[in-house]
């Protein structure tokens, strides 16, 4: 065995490292790595073409399983009832709060809402095995003592996407995956026991760009059904369509993992940040405050329409997007207008058809509770509806307006804002942090970074008049940390991260892989 553990020691890591499981994730890498290294070489072909005038569309080379008839495979019963579903990092306290939270399931984010420091990969494992056998707890430095109803949410997992590195595990001093990391350690550890409960090993698959991709997810789970001696089909996986690419391919997806996928998942910010990476060089995309892009403007109606159709006429399920509102304990003139905008949101998904909803917050799975089964009525789905009646064109996916949208001050300052303080708390350790009553995680950040160079390279117009320039944005940093230094100790580190991911010249793909580079050091 040639995989080496290079990070420090940390709490739990024997148990978690065995060697039996690193011989696992070598075995992993050593079959999955050269295609993984080879499709993210394609992703930058493919942004070369768009930066060059290619506009994408539905493939012509898999017209045949869009227009033919078939189905998903079978989907597994603690999976059957997707109402609600509530997401969050894999802490210990949050693990308990979210699988009580009354939410149908519980997606545990190793992506996202995690800062990937060694401690919390390592013991993010920990805490979900603890769950699923039941020996979790927690204690707060007050004494209040967490533990598992009788009655939990159905565990899913959402490992790092196809980008990411671990660089506290190597293979002949290649670093792993970060995908095969999460994937394999979770999978290895609790499959035979899920398994014996009744469940299994459930994913949700993060920034799928096409059908390829998903096929190297595919052959990952029959990799590792062989290996450990599942029945094919045991891992089951949902993947979140999050980029404009993977819209034009929905089908193509669903196909390449037809005998695990149950599901597609429709998200807004992630979504919105890979239409200004692909197309960042175009003045006119997306020309408007990023809380004004909401999932009503045209091109997202498309997009969501699309999704549901695709899903139900295939039998997989369709799951909205997050309700990120964090309720007030002090202010109910604030808690009346938001709850408003998001009872709004969840009436529309369930009207389009879609069979649940993300929640980030606990406090606001009741209400998206009553949503949905008024919706339901008597079912636990909405497969039956196959929205025969849409019809959506590559034209209208990449159609980037925003009618009446406006680019405001206020608009840079608050994308200024969440993205300092959100990548001060990811370096601090911790992945979703609460701002201005939302719940916050890395999308929100990306999209806020990729808005604010954006508009600084093409010099875009303010609706004041002024042009928005590297001047006036760095005037604006500095009053922010002024303003907010105080509550975040990795304000400074923040600071020289935003403005090379926001400033620099050269775009940077994503900002998570810079900010890991200085977590790594930060943690040496």
């Amino acid at each position: 065995m040639s995989i080496d553990i290079v990070g420090p020691k940390v709490a739990g890591d024997d148990d978690v490292l065995t060697p039996d499981a690193l011989k696992f994730l070598e075995s992993l890498h050593r079959e999955f790595e050269p295609r993984r290294q080879a499709l993210l070489e394609q992703r930058q072909a493919v942004q070369h073409r768009l930066l060059n005038g290619w506009h994408p569309s539905f493939r012509e080379d898999t017209r045949s399983i869009r227009e033919s008839e078939w189905a998903v495979g079978d989907i597994p019963p603690d999976l059957i009832d997707r109402r609600v579903e509530i997401t969050g990092p894999t802490d210990r306290k949050m693990v308990i709060n979210a699988l009580n939270s009354g939410a149908r399931v519980f997606m545990a984010d190793f992506e996202d809402a995690n800062s990937p420091t060694w401690a919390n990969m390592v013991q993010g494992q920990t805490n979900l095995s603890d769950a699923i056998d039941r020996h979790i707890y927690f204690v707060s430095p007050k004494g209040e003592r967490y533990q598992l109803n009788d009655r939990v949410a159905t565990l899913l997992v959402r490992p790092r996407g196809w980008h990411l590195l671990e660089r506290h595990l190597a293979v002949d001093d290649q670093p792993l995956s970060g995908s095969l990391m999460d994937f394999g350690l979770y999978v290895y550890r609790n499959a035979e026991r899920l398994v014996e409960k009744g469940s299994g090993p459930y994913f949700y698959l993060p920034k799928l760009e096409n059908a390829e991709e998903a096929a190297l997810w595919e052959d990952v789970f029959c990799f590792a059904e062989d290996a450990l001696g599942l029945r094919r089909g045991t891992i089951k996986a949902t993947v979140l369509i999050e980029t404009i690419l993977a819209a034009f391919e929905m089908d193509e997806i669903l196909w390449a993992l037809r005998p695990h996928i149950v599901g597609l998942n429709a998200g807004r910010w992630d979504y919105l940040f890979s239409i200004i990476k692909k197309f960042r060089n175009q003045t006119a995309v997306l020309p408007a405050d990023r809380q004004q892009v909401t999932m009503t403007v045209p091109f997202m109606r498309a997009y969501t329409e699309l999704l549901v159709k695709t899903a139900h006429r295939r039998g997989a399920y369709a799951i909205g997007g997050m309700a990120a509102f964090i309720p007030s304990r002090r202010d109910e003139a604030i808690n009346r207008v938001a709850l408003a905008k998001v009872s709004e949101d969840k009436e529309r998904e369930a009207a389009d058809g879609f069979d649940g909803t993300w929640v980030a917050h606990p406090d606001l799975v009741p209400l998206a509770h009553e949503i949905f089964t008024r919706a339901l009525g008597d079912g636990v789905h909405q497969r039956h509806r196959l929205r025969d009646e849409v019809h959506v064109s590559a034209g209208e996916l990449l159609q980037f307006q925003v009618p009446g949208g406006t680019m405001t001050e206020d608009g840079l300052r608050s994308n200024i804002a969440v993205a300092i303080q959100y990548l001060a708390s990811w370096l601090s350790g911790t992945g979703a942090v609460a701002l201005y009553h939302l719940m916050e995680d890395a999308a929100t950040a990306e999209i806020a970074r990729a808005q604010i160079w954006q508009w600084v390279t093409n010099q875009v117009k303010l609706d004041s008049g002024f042009s928005v320039n590297l001047e006036r944005v760095n005037e604006l940093i500095v009053e922010g940390v002024k303003e907010w230094g105080a509550n975040w100790p990795k304000i400074d580190e923040a600071e020289s991260l935003l403005r090379h991911v926001a400033l620099s010249s050269d775009w940077v793909d994503f900002l998570t892989l810079p900010a890991y580079e200085r977590l790594v050091s930060i943690e040496q």
